[in-house]
């Protein structure tokens, strides 16, 4: 038996805010927790958010204090806020990190300590199973797709690492995708998000496992991803472009209940130790790893697989090789300067970083399945 899960009812549009908030009204919300960073209240777009919200007639209480790489002290902060104003839900306001403090908020406040207990790895799922506040997701960033996912990445204080806190019941009641909130975004953040959105559709569709469902969306959300990523950088304002990358990384973290790869057991001590962006990380690993990949004994199959990810860039008119060569050089348009040693990571830490990859649970679901050196060469070819 095999269960498929896509309930997240999503809206989509310029009065998508709107919508939520008549949404939040019907619901009789009375004191909601907005959780979100300082640079988005900084230039004013969460003012500009809360603006629409008040609609609801509910009392919007700001929680900003978000780290780019989400710390467990911020989860006890942002609870310590929810509990003292008597909120009866949240909202997630940002990219990737808000969301995730948001999500496991709703267990800190609703479930005894330590937050430890919850970790993923440990079984900790078991143990989420008290009735939670819902929580609505509004994402300013086309690439964690976390609007639809069922779990907090938090990095621990005891043990410094990246951290799952998952639950089906954690996954947003509702994902608000609203093109414009994404207008204002940097060049190099719009490409390292939409990076990231590309590389977990890439993983789920090279995964192993049958999942005919998430495969079409991995494949429709890299396609937006190759026509659409270059008009986000290029002109901010293209707000169509924008939307369709918004859909992309919604796809895609839907895509990714099938499983995700190497890459994202690679990238996640990049964030976790050297406070990589998360987007960045992938973008500095995907082309090393697609190419161990290619240089590995695949089966048929699995090359018909990554020739489908090959014709995706052929129809959208861009020159091909391998695929690892092709995104090397798509990354390069977009921005990225490649090796780890130009974003402060030393040659003495990979033996290190690879440890911490291998014991990642990203890379079991890896198109084949890889030891502790094979992680290590990526992270040296990467370098």
């Amino acid at each position: 038996m095999i269960q498929y899960s896509y309930p997240t009812t999503i809206y989509f549009g310029e009065d998508a805010l709107e919508a939520l908030a008549e949404t939040l009204k019907n619901k009789g919300h009375k004191s909601i927790l907005l959780v979100t960073d300082a640079n988005l209240r900084a230039i004013g777009l969460v003012d500009q958010v809360c603006s629409v919200l008040k609609l609801s007639g509910a009392k919007i209480i700001i929680f900003d204090d978000v780290h780019g790489n989400p710390l467990e002290e911020d989860v006890e902060l942002g609870t310590e806020f929810f509990l003292r104003h008597d909120c009866d839900a949240l909202i997630a306001l940002g990219g990737g990190s808000p969301m995730d403090v948001a999500k496991v908020i709703k267990v800190a406040a609703t479930h005894p300590g330590p937050l430890s207990r919850y970790d993923d790895a440990l079984g900790g799922d078991k143990l989420i199973v008290n009735e939670m506040p819902p929580l609505y997701a509004i994402p300013t960033t086309a690439g964690t797709g976390s609007e639809v996912g069922r779990s907090g990445v938090i990095i621990m204080r005891q043990t410094q690492k990246k951290t799952i806190i998952f639950s089906p019941s954690l996954m947003p009641d509702i994902a608000v995708l609203v093109p414009q909130l994404s207008e204002g975004l940097p060049k190099a953040i719009t490409a390292a998000t939409g990076i990231d959105a590309f590389t977990h559709s890439l993983e789920a569709y090279l995964a192993p496992g049958f999942d005919p469902m998430a495969d079409g969306l991995a494949i429709e959300s890299m396609r937006l991803c190759i026509e659409n990523l270059d008009k986000c950088v290029i002109n901010g304002s293209n707000l169509k472009a924008r939307g369709k990358m918004q859909l992309a990384a919604t796809m895609g973290a839907t895509a990714f209940q099938k499983g995700l790869g190497m890459i994202h057991s690679l990238a996640h001590p990049l964030s976790a130790h050297c406070n990589t962006h998360h987007g960045l990380a992938n973008a500095l690993i995907l082309p090393a790893a697609l190419e161990f990949l290619e240089r590995s004994d695949l089966n048929e199959a699995q090359h018909e697989r990554i020739g489908r990810v090959l014709d995706l860039f052929k129809s959208a008119g861009f020159p091909v090789s391998t695929l690892s060569n092709t995104c090397y050089l798509w990354f390069s348009r977009l921005g990225i300067e490649f090796g780890l040693a130009h974003h402060g990571i030393s040659e003495d830490s990979l033996a290190f970083l690879a440890d911490e990859a291998f014991e990642d649970p990203c890379h079991a679901t890896n198109m084949i399945q890889v030891n502790h050196d094979d992680l290590l060469s990526v992270y040296l070819k990467a370098f």
